[in-house]
């Protein structure tokens, strides 16, 4: 399975995805500038010492990246979506895209995508989730169905 996030910005939720991907053979996928570098002391804090285990890409674009990966394994998730996370069902391996902390995926993105646009549904007090359990509510639903099957650590 596959965790993408577009242009992340908090190292703490960048180093909290990093630890669920290593503890689920997850590969996470890091799209576009990054706000912080991949060395800085609080990425790598919350990644503890599982980074070795990280199956860790880095693309310049979200094109780049999804260019060849079927359509209809290609979930986006947003706050501004209006189905929920669960009605995603790729018939191959997910890949699971997030947006960045501040701005999500943009409006031209969701727009374009509006068919494969997901929620975690929430109180509407609450503008959004964290990116780190956001992401970790849907892999696990993914993971759910699939038994728990999990990927392999590199």
């Amino acid at each position: 399975m596959h965790i993408v996030l577009v242009r992340p910005q908090i190292p703490p939720n960048t180093g909290n995805i990093a630890r669920l991907c290593a503890g689920t053979g997850t590969d996470l996928h890091l799209v576009g500038e990054l706000g912080f570098s991949l060395e800085d002391k609080y990425v790598r804090r919350a990644g503890l010492d599982y980074w070795p285990h990280v199956k860790l890409h880095r693309h310049d674009t979200l094109e780049e990246l999804l260019d060849g990966v079927p359509p209809e394994d290609v979930a986006f998730f947003s706050s501004h979506a209006t189905k929920a996370y669960t009605e995603f069902s790729p018939t191959g391996t997910p890949w699971m895209v997030f947006g960045r902390e501040t701005e999500g995926l943009g409006a031209a993105l969701l727009e374009r995508e509006q068919a494969r646009s997901y929620l975690i549904p929430i109180l509407p007090t609450v503008r959004s989730l964290n990116l780190a359990n956001a992401c970790s509510v849907v892999l696990y639903d993914q993971l759910r169905r699939r038994d728990f099957a999990m990927g392999e650590a590199p």
